[in-house]
């Protein structure tokens, strides 16, 4: 049977979307997890899987078209069958098979157990919410059971592996059901939570449902119930507190907030549970308090009274707290320790002289609307060595080594959750300019959480720097399938000896860690004396 596929609500506020590419094409085969498409929404550009098998019979919608939610999208189905039907009924025709199509909330009208879930009974589940995600942790909870929903709410933060992510509802009803905690971390497709009618016998839903839950529901209900009847529990939380507790706010809220310099533990929210909004960020009005003077530290006559000061020796209590790993920070252990452990690392340092390249920077950002940097011009000058020396561009595998014949360049970026790594795609074609608004724009979507997996996937070699915290000198672990990563250490104005005399000079220390599998030790220190000449004589990198 033809499962039609309609455009889905990526966002909370994703009202259309625009078909950024096709992956796929008519005829081609797909698999269950399949990309599909990259989807463009109001937020990000995200990618869009497949959650059927078969044939891609029809594309509704072009590359570069925008289209609203819930039109038709593509027809997944067997070869050669007749879907002309479906073409021309459009979205109208959609069973609801085809219903789950339209987002990563899966609804079993067949159970598991033989029986049927009641009319109007959802079972929502752990959805993938990237393309490599495996499970998922809720890492807040914004409806609690026995609170209506309604569609387009925003039911819970899903920690991925790469973001956490507002998951919102596409149905009507009671939240009947818990089934992850916050905190806790469950692979795609567990029972996430169960939503209908009031009254609903969830334990029957569940185990029809799923082939039983590993937790009761009237046990789960009996814990969260009281919660929900409370009404002074509701108020507590309406609004934000400062002393440590978490602060319900979306991410568009959080962003225009650090923008501002607004705390957010000092604006009232008007959304579910408290939620800080984007209008409330627009509309706050910082209040002026006067800091208090201690009467205990004044006298009649305006002098500090200072208390006595004990020399008894201070003591302390031992503690120790476990914060538990993120889903991101568990991926960054994962990568690296696979990289540190199966390639051979060595590691080559070379000092720079980077008096002209000061000297050049200086002119060139005195031109109007210009800003380079020197990691952009550290970025530029790997791509061009990389031109002369192909070996060092390349990916091990076990049967062949891979000559790459682009260049993409990844950026080593510091966020609040580890390391993330976006990539500047055919950095040797690009100038010095077109380099730094490139990393600008990614580097401020990583660390707003608004970065496509695409912008992150297909590097070629990485640049590391570390010189802006003051650090002289480092090694880097290789970013796989790379075969070599750039450390880059602080410049540092010293005595160097020049034409036989001692004097002041501005250096820099460049270690290239090399993956022996791929390349030799002579071939990276040829690859960093090209490096070096470019470096030092930045007029090369301008032609």
């Amino acid at each position: 049977m033809a499962i039609v596929v309609n455009m889905p609500r990526l966002s909370d506020t994703m009202e259309e979307g625009t078909v950024a590419k096709w992956l796929k094409s008519v005829g081609d085969k797909i698999e269950e997890g399949d990309i599909l498409a990259e989807i463009e929404t109001d937020k990000a550009t995200m990618e869009f899987e497949s959650f059927n098998e078969g044939t891609l019979l029809y594309i509704g919608i072009q590359e570069g078209d925008t289209a609203p939610v819930d039109s038709l999208l593509a027809i997944i189905g067997d070869e050669g069958e007749d879907i002309s039907a479906l073409v021309s009924g459009g979205s109208s025709t959609v069973s609801v098979e085809e219903t789950s199509e339209d987002s990563p909330v899966v609804e079993d009208e067949e159970t598991q157990g033989g029986g049927e879930i009641p009319e109007g009974v959802e079972i929502i589940k752990m959805p993938r919410l990237s393309d490599t995600m495996e499970e998922g942790t809720v890492a807040t909870w914004l409806k609690k059971v026995g609170d209506d929903v309604e569609e387009g709410d925003i039911l819970a933060e899903i920690e991925t592996d790469k973001a956490t992510m507002e998951f919102e509802s596409f149905y009507n009803g009671k939240l009947l059901y818990v089934g992850i905690q916050e905190g806790e971390s469950s692979p795609v497709d567990a029972v996430l939570a169960v939503i209908g009618p009031e009254g609903t016998d969830v334990d029957a839903v569940l185990s029809s449902g799923s082939g039983g839950s590993k937790k009761s529901a009237a046990t789960e209900t009996k814990k969260e119930a009281p919660k929900s009847a409370d009404s002074s529990d509701n108020k507590e939380v309406s609004k934000p507190v400062a002393d440590g507790a978490r602060i319900f706010a979306s991410p568009l809220a959080k962003k225009i907030a650090a923008d501002k310099g607004v705390d957010l533990a000092n604006v009232s929210g008007s959304g579910d549970n408290g939620r800080i909004t984007k209008k409330d960020i627009e509309n706050y009005t910082p209040s002026k308090t006067a800091a208090p003077v201690a009467a205990s530290n004044v006298k009649a006559d305006n002098a500090i009274a200072f208390q006595p000061v004990s020399m008894a020796l201070p003591s302390g209590e031992e503690g120790t707290e476990e914060v538990k790993n993120s889903n991101m920070r568990k991926a960054i252990a994962k990568a690296l320790g696979n990289s540190k452990f199966n390639a051979p690392h060595f590691y080559l340092t070379i000092e720079v002289d980077m008096d002209n390249a000061k000297a050049s920077r200086a002119q060139i950002n005195s031109l109007p609307d210009t800003k380079v940097s020197f990691n952009d011009m550290v970025l530029k000058a790997c791509a061009m060595a990389l031109r002369k020396h192909p070996q060092v561009n390349t990916s091990w595998s076990a049967d062949a080594t891979k000559y790459h014949k682009h260049i993409h360049m990844g950026v080593a970026v510091a966020v609040d959750e580890g390391l993330v790594v976006p990539v500047v795609k055919h950095a040797d074609l690009l100038g010095l300019t077109q380099i730094g608004s490139a990393v600008k724009d990614l580097a401020g979507k990583a660390r707003n959480k608004k970065i496509a997996p695409s912008e992150m996937e297909g590097s070629t070699f990485t640049v590391s720097n570390l010189g802006m915290f003051g650090i002289l000198e480092f090694t880097s672990i290789i970013n796989q399938p790379n075969s070599a990563i750039l450390s880059v250490g602080a410049i540092v104005e010293k005595p160097v000896v020049k034409n036989g005399e001692i004097v002041v000079g501005n250096t820099m220390k460049l270690t290239l860690a090399c993956d022996h599998r791929t390349v030799d030790g002579a071939v990276g220190a040829q690859f960093l004396q090209t490096l070096r000449y470019f470096v030092e004589n930045p007029v090369t990198m301008l032609a």
